[in-house]
């Protein structure tokens, strides 16, 4: 399965004019828009409503992962996310890439996190010094929490709310919080959960062509 193609964002423009039931039947019956069914009552279900938001309204187009009309994702071409992973779903949200960030699979991110891959510059504020984000999979990010340029987190980190994180813990298996964060517990690998869902999605774009999607689309 592709993600829906051009001809199908005017299909949308012109639906969008008439009732929203009618809108979402004709384009649920497509197969491009197979997502919203096969994730419901996942923990990132990606909609027809999230998609036309984008893709109609213009809010945060570049996502190929659902956002909230909130959240500000900048450069998504620079951002990689695993399966069941969308920052800035929640509210408040800002994904800023203008470095590179990349997200693993089933990484849960609550609302008014930021996640920031470049500085200004001290010398010269004009200007921005770009780097990478690594946070790897099954994590969760707590409400309000900053992650800074250059940081690596491992598998199964939770970042407490409010946290900002300036340094790296890329062993995982830890909950950190505070500011500046700093491990507060450490987790038993052995019982950490590596759960899959039944269809797996990269936001819109189903797993099985994702790599096609990256390789033509993405940066990172």
């Amino acid at each position: 399965m592709t993600p829906p193609t051009p001809a199908l964002v005017g299909l949308a423009v012109r639906l969008a004019r008439i009732p929203w039931r009618v809108t979402h039947k004709v384009l649920a019956a497509h197969p491009a828009f197979a997502f919203e069914a096969e994730t419901h009552g996942t923990q990132t279900p990606a909609t027809i409503a999230h998609w036309l938001q984008q893709q109609v309204l213009r809010v945060n187009p570049g996502a190929y992962w659902p956002t909230h009309h909130s959240s500000v994702v900048t450069n998504p071409r620079n951002i990689l996310i695993g399966v069941e992973t969308s920052p800035g779903l929640m509210p408040g949200c800002y994904v800023q890439g203008i470095g590179t960030i990349s997200i693993g699979d089933y990484t849960q991110i609550a609302a008014n996190v930021g996640i920031i891959s470049a500085n200004h510059s001290l010398e010269d504020n004009r200007a921005h010094r770009p780097s990478h984000v690594e946070i790897g999979a099954y994590g969760w990010i707590g409400m309000g929490a900053t992650i800074l340029p250059g940081v690596v987190l491992g598998d199964f980190t939770v970042v407490g709310a409010g946290a900002v994180v300036t340094r790296s813990f890329p062993e995982g298996h830890c909950v950190i919080a505070g500011n500046p964060a700093r491990l507060v517990k450490k987790l038993d690998p052995q019982a950490c959960v590596r759960h899959r869902s039944a269809h797996e999605y990269h936001g819109y774009i189903r797993k099985e062509d994702f790599a096609d999607f990256r390789a033509r689309h993405l940066a990172v």
